[in-house]
């Protein structure tokens, strides 16, 4: 990568990683369902503007944008209205690629190999490490559990993202600014239903800057930037050189989380957070590794 492009990504990590201590914010002040309509309101309202409406025909939208968009968000940021730490969430929320895995041999018929169930193996006795060690304090059960339920839900949008691609359509930047328009409407709906309309309307009417600038943060630097930088290295690089860079979102997340929430992490919790980082990173290089090991191409 050219220098201006290395500082690109590292912004995106930055952004990304960044952005939970932000979500912690903004449901300081929005309730969480209402937090994630307004977001992707704003998303698509300016998204609009700035990135061609895909030729994806609109039952694609629908596949795509509520795994992904809607129900990934709506257990992740009631997750954290529920007790789960904005650091942990950053970490577990990676799972996805674990659970994208398994859905991708369940749902597409892709095969499975042996350095990936090693990863999901290993991962998945980290992410029993966090669970196991919580307590009122630093994790609730309840805000894990909505937030593996949040992985599983971005795992079944990178199908649907995945099924696009093959039917021939294009799955960027521009299916999922326009496709935050299909949010909104079971956000708004769960809002008024779980969290009520008394409730709506007293945050709203004391809608304040801390507020403003969570969603603006979330809308616009987290989606409408993030991915436009992110479709931009996609294009320019390797696919196999850019996806790792997502492994630095976790550690921006749980040092901002540190360092600004003031979240502490146990002795369990940290032995959990290796282990799934290194299951990760097994996902990620355990094809190259094999296949320098072996002396052949690398396994795909």
């Amino acid at each position: 990568m050219t220098s201006k492009d290395i500082l690109l990504a590292l912004a995106i990590i930055f952004i990304w990683g960044f952005n939970f201590v932000v979500i912690a914010w903004g449901i300081e002040g929005i309730p969480p369902l209402l937090l994630g309509g307004l977001r992707f309101l704003l998303v698509a309202l300016i998204g609009s503007f700035f990135f061609k409406r895909p030729k994806t025909p609109i039952k694609w939208w629908f596949a795509y944008a509520l795994p992904i968009s809607f129900l990934q968000f709506a257990f992740l940021f009631t997750a954290m209205d529920n007790g789960m730490p904005a650091g942990l969430a950053s970490l577990a929320l990676q799972s996805q690629a674990l659970f994208t895995l398994v859905f991708a041999m369940l749902f597409l018929k892709e095969s499975i190999k042996g350095y990936q169930i090693l990863a999901i193996f290993i991962a998945a006795l980290g992410l029993i490490f966090i669970a196991q060690s919580h307590d009122s304090q630093t994790m609730t059960v309840l805000g894990f559990a909505l937030t593996l339920a949040g992985a599983a839900s971005w795992a079944m949008g990178n199908i649907a993202n995945k099924a696009i691609s093959q039917k021939g359509h294009a799955a960027n930047v521009n299916l999922i600014i326009w496709s935050a328009w299909i949010p909104p409407i079971p956000f708004f709906i769960a809002s008024y239903f779980i969290e009520g309309p008394d409730l709506i309307i007293d945050s709203l009417s004391n809608f304040g800057l801390q507020s403003a600038i969570a969603l603006i943060y979330l809308s616009v630097l987290a989606t409408v930037v993030g991915y436009g930088l992110w479709s931009y290295l996609l294009k320019k690089y390797p696919a196999a050189q850019v996806a790792p860079l997502t492994l630095g979102v976790p550690v921006v997340g749980l040092s901002s989380a540190a360092l600004i929430l003031n979240e502490s992490i146990s002795q369990a919790q940290w032995i959990g957070i290796s282990l799934v980082v290194v299951g990760l990173l097994v996902n990620t290089f355990g094809a190259k590794l094999l296949a320098s090991l072996l002396k052949t191409k690398p396994v795909t």
